[in-house]
């Protein structure tokens, strides 16, 4: 997992954030999906991938994310659309405490393919140890 801050250019006419693929986007993404109108109370993600890699960037408002790649568990807070998170395949992840207007942009290195989801925590840390021991 690794935090980015995406390149601004700034004028008199307003700001332009982007990010390049590859580049500050470390993999060619295959599709794309937005997170928007998500209670604060509600949690989504709580999940990991097999091989999927994911770029999110919150786009309006904020939203906090916690990512654990079976080692070591970091909270980020995406609040500026020049901030973006990248989570590599393997890495569990938690996105909490969206804020009303919170818009969540993710790029997806695979198309959806439910085979590639962990969904159980446990699970998730049996493959970790299991890709550590090889």
């Amino acid at each position: 997992m690794r935090f980015l801050e995406m390149p601004v250019f700034e004028d008199l006419r307003g700001a332009l954030t982007v990010g390049h693929l590859p580049g500050e986007v470390p993999f060619q993404p295959n599709r794309y999906f937005m997170v928007f109108d998500v209670p604060s109370k509600d949690v989504r993600g709580e999940h990991a991938h097999k091989v999927c890699e994911q770029f999110l960037i919150c786009v309006h408002g904020s939203a906090r994310v916690v990512a654990d790649d079976g080692h070591d568990r970091q909270e980020f807070i995406l609040n500026h659309p020049r901030k973006g998170l990248y989570l590599p395949a393997m890495t569990w992840a938690s996105q909490y405490a969206y804020s009303p207007d919170a818009v969540l942009l993710v790029f997806a290195s695979h198309a959806y393919d439910a085979d590639d989801y962990i969904r159980d925590y446990a699970a998730f840390l049996t493959l970790v140890d299991q890709q550590d021991a090889r």
